[in-house]
Parts: structure tokens; C-alpha cells; sequence
């Protein structure tokens, strides 16, 4: 059987995501590179989204694989093959993450025990992108097959969860130890974005091409997301503990409006900031928004308009070897690279960085080797 032929908005919009991720992973720590080039804890940034875009073409294949092995396979072989490439993405993110603590000799192994290492060793490294890929595609199996309305209403009620437990105790932990990419309950809001790719396959296969109603689903997500940002601009009900709130007389004279994304936060920050450490529900609905409008484009450029860019469809045919191999040829330039280095340098820097990554990844296209899972 034939294998069924390859998506090639998908594929560029996923070589673009890769490309974004090498951009941002390499450049943001030089001193010299614009800020929205770089990810922040208090708003979203052009950096910041990048990981939701992951998420989003996650959903959109996750979808239309399951779909097409429930038919095939049936339910058994479906699942299970879920399953084990969830759980390998988890066992490649431990290999490349690493756990949190160590010990340094047997006496403080046999001090620590095994329920200090439980407690101490899953806080903060492991749950990086794959993990959180892996996790959160378990987390969505039970619906990811069901019906548009009730894989939604999952996804709503996860971001329901993820702010109840957000003001009773994971905002403060996550912000404080501090955590990456949302920490252990992550998971609950990544959610969305993959969700949002999913429905995306959905109107894709009933409407071929329908960037228009991408665009305007995105747009409604972006401005959900930053009204729900806004939500930092209001005092607290009594006994409601949100974060910090400005006082009496400053909340009166304040808009209720903040800045919008891309632009730093002039006032507290709390749990409705949008916040990429955090995992915050306004910033992974803004950031599936803008994932739906990226899309739309690449929909609207690749499939009604049939152009492609070579280096998108070489990224995106073999993501995760592009970004296992990013992370090494970084290890290899950076240490010449400074980050007080001027502009041009840092921008030289990537250029070299880039010429390396992309001629090892191509040269797997070329020899038809790609990891998958």
C-alpha cells in the first residue's frame, strides 16, 4: 500500500518552525540581538512563538495518522503505536535533557533514596519540547480521534485546570524553582495548540485550501488570548490571590487594556500574563492563534499557490534530526562566539551555524534517512 502523498503546507510550515527554533535557540543569548528575538518570562516575544508552531503541526498529523490507523489498523495497533512514540519522544528528551540533581559518590545515592529522587529529579530539565510533546500527545489520546466539539471542549477544560491549579499553587512553583516551558503540568495548556492543529486538519479535509477561515480562526484565538492577558489589569476579588495587583488608587486610573504581545509589561506580572516559563493559558491561546494564521499563509502560498521553498522542505521532512543535530553544532561554534560580539559577528556566527546544521540534514534527505517516531 502506497504510502498517502505528503502535505506540503505542513511540511513547509513545519521547516519553518524548525528554521525559527535554530534562529532563536542560537542568537538569543548575544547581547546584540533585538529583544523580540529573544524569549521572556513576562511576555511573548517573536521567540516565544516558535514552540507553539511545534505543537500545532504535532496536532495537525497526529490526527490524520490516528484517523487513518483506527480505519486500517484498528484501535489495538492505533493506540499502541501512539503510545510508543509518545513514550520514546520521553526517553529521547531524558537522553538529551537530563534529569535535575546528581549525586556525587554511593553514601549521598543511599541518602537520597528513591523518594528524594523522585521528588528532586523531575522538576525542571526533563520537561523540554519533546517531553512535552510526548506528554501532552498522551495527555490528548482519549479524544484526539473524537468528534471537533468534544476535542475542544478537552482543550478548554484543560485550561480550565491549568488556572485552578495555577492560583492554588503552580504559578508561584513554576515562576520560583523556575521551570521551562511550563514544567510538569505543562502539559494541561500545550494542550491547546496541538488541539488547534488537529481542528485544523479537520476543516482542511473538508475545505482544501480554506485559508481564509485559518486566518479568521487565528485571529479570533489571538485576540482570546490577549484578553485573557488583560485580565492581569484587574484588582482581585477579595480572598482571590492572582499575583501581584496594583493598588486601589492606581487600578482606577489604569486601563483595562495591557500592552499588547510582542511589547514588555509595564505593571505586575501574575498568571494571566503570557509567559512561556509559565505555560500560561493566554499566551498558548495567543500562540495557537498565531500558529493558525502562519499556517494560513503557508496553506494559501504552498496549496492554492503551489510555491515552495527548498530549505522548508528539507527542515521539515526531518525535524527531529534537525533538532537533535542543532543542539551540537551550537555546542561546537559558540564557544568562539561571545555574547558581547557585535551584531554582524553574531549574525556571522548563525550564518556558519546554519551552513553546517542544514548540509547535515540534507545530506540524510538525500540518502532517504530520517528519524521518525
Amino acid at each position: 500500500m502506497n504510502p498517502p502523498p505528503r502535505i506540503a503546507s505542513l511540511d513547509q510550515f513545519r521547516g519553518y518552525t524548525v528554521l525559527g527554533m535554530f534562529f532563536v535557540n542560537f542568537v538569543g543569548g548575544f547581547q546584540a540581538i533585538p529583544a523580540i528575538f529573544k524569549h521572556h518570562n513576562t511576555y511573548c516575544s517573536y521567540a516565544d512563538t516558535i514552540m507553539p508552531h511545534f505543537f500545532f503541526a504535532v496536532g495537525f498529523a497526529y490526527r490524520m495518522t490516528l484517523l487513518r490507523r483506527l480505519a486500517s489498523d484498528g484501535p489495538a495497533t492505533a493506540y499502541g503505536k501512539v503510545v510508543r512514540r509518545c513514550l520514546g519522544l520521553v526517553l529521547i528528551g531524558a537522553v538529551i535533557y537530563h534529569l535535575d540533581g546528581g549525586v556525587k559518590n554511593w553514601t549521598e545515592l543511599e541518602t537520597l533514596g528513591v523518594a528524594g529522587f523522585l521528588k528532586q529529579s523531575f522538576q525542571r530539565n526533563l520537561f523540554q519540547t519533546l517531553v512535552h510533546i510526548g506528554v501532552t500527545s498522551l495527555w490528548v489520546m482519549p479524544v484526539m480521534a473524537a468528534r471537533p466539539a468534544v476535542l475542544t471542549a478537552f482543550a478548554a477544560g484543560s485550561a480550565v485546570l491549568h488556572v485552578v491549579l495555577s492560583h492554588w499553587f503552580y504559578y508561584e512553583f513554576a515562576m520560583n524553582r523556575p521551570v521551562i516551558d511550563g514544567g510538569p503540568l505543562g502539559f494541561l495548556t500545550w494542550t491547546v495548540p496541538l488541539a488547534a492543529g488537529a481542528l485544523a486538519h479537520d476543516l482542511l479535509k473538508l475545505r482544501p485550501g480554506a485559508w481564509q477561515q485559518l486566518l479568521g480562526w487565528g485571529g479570533v484565538l489571538m485576540l482570546a488570548g490577549y484578553s485573557l492577558s488583560c485580565l492581569n489589569a484587574v484588582t482581585s476579588p477579595a480572598g482571590l490571590k492572582l499575583g501581584p495587583q496594583p493598588s486601589a488608587s492606581d487600578a482606577a486610573s489604569r486601563s483595562l487594556l495591557i500592552e499588547p504581545p510582542f511589547v514588555p509589561p509595564s505593571r505586575p506580572i501574575n498568571l494571566w500574563t503570557m509567559s512561556q516559563r509559565a505555560g500560561s493559558v493566554s499566551y498558548l491561546v495567543f500562540g495557537a492563534g498565531c500558529s493558525l494564521a502562519v499556517f494560513a499563509g503557508f496553506v494559501w502560498a504552498c496549496d492554492v499557490r503551489t510555491v515552495r521553498v527548498g530549505i522548508f522542505g528539507t527542515l521539515g521532512a526531518n525535524a527531529l534530526a534537525g533538532y537533535i543535530i542543532h543542539d551540537l553544532v551550537a555546542e561546537a561554534i559558540k564557544p568562539y562566539a561571545p555574547k558581547d560580539s557585535p551584531l554582524w559577528f553574531a549574525l556571522a556566527a548563525f550564518g556558519l551555524f546554519l551552513a553546517i546544521t542544514y548540509l547535515l540534514v540534507r545530506y540524510l534527505e538525500k540518502n532517504n534517512i530520517f528519524i521518525r517516531l
